[in-house]
């Protein structure tokens, strides 16, 4: 092959690597983080909503189904809110109260089954969530989740394993609007 035909066989092959590779750098994290959720394998942390925020979780609830995001465990904080936002989003049937989203804050044992719930991989190609409040989730992972990076309604995705990775955060409202865009989800 000539020097010009080797030089346009790689231009037709190295066009569509560049064209994929801009597309990737263009989208946007929530974007890249639902991807890893319909992937499976994550640790979803729900920071429930204020009071009012129902409709708001039954939509989340939708989003993700409707986006075919594998959830094969729901652990909520037994408090009135979380266990109502866990309810709305995913239902009952594989809903259980998780003790230790309110007592890590108190006890080392819950503490350390906490950082357990985020280390443990979830079954394959399935996904944890936990619903509860910011204060345990921060004490679980060492490091501070301050309201711009954590509102109430938001979730923090996480890799599990031996060294827990942090992927990101994302609203409940850009999940709603990555499931709309996608025609997964109608639009009202």
């Amino acid at each position: 092959m000539s020097t010009e035909g080797t030089r346009r066989a790689f231009l037709t092959a190295a066009l569509p690597l560049a064209l994929l590779s801009r597309a990737a750098a263009r989208q946007s994290t929530a974007e890249r983080l639902v991807a890893a959720i319909q992937d499976g394998g994550k640790i979803i942390y729900l920071r429930y909503p204020a009071a009012g925020g129902v409709d708001e979780a039954r939509d989340l609830g939708r989003a993700l189904y409707a986006l075919r995001v594998p959830l094969n465990e729901i652990l909520a904080a037994p408090l009135p809110q979380a266990r109502r936002t866990a309810e709305m989003a995913f239902g009952t049937d594989r809903l259980h109260d998780a003790r230790e989203l309110v007592d890590a804050e108190k006890s080392p044992t819950a503490l350390a089954t906490l950082r357990q719930f985020l280390r443990t991989v979830p079954g394959p190609g399935m996904n944890r969530v936990l619903v509860g409040d910011r204060a345990p989730l921060e004490l679980a992972a060492e490091r501070q989740f301050p309201d711009a990076v954590l509102p109430e309604g938001a979730m923090a995705v996480f890799v599990s394993g031996e060294n827990t990775l942090f992927l990101g955060t994302m609203t409940g409202e850009r999940v709603i609007a990555s499931a709309k865009a996608r025609g997964a989800l109608p639009s009202r």
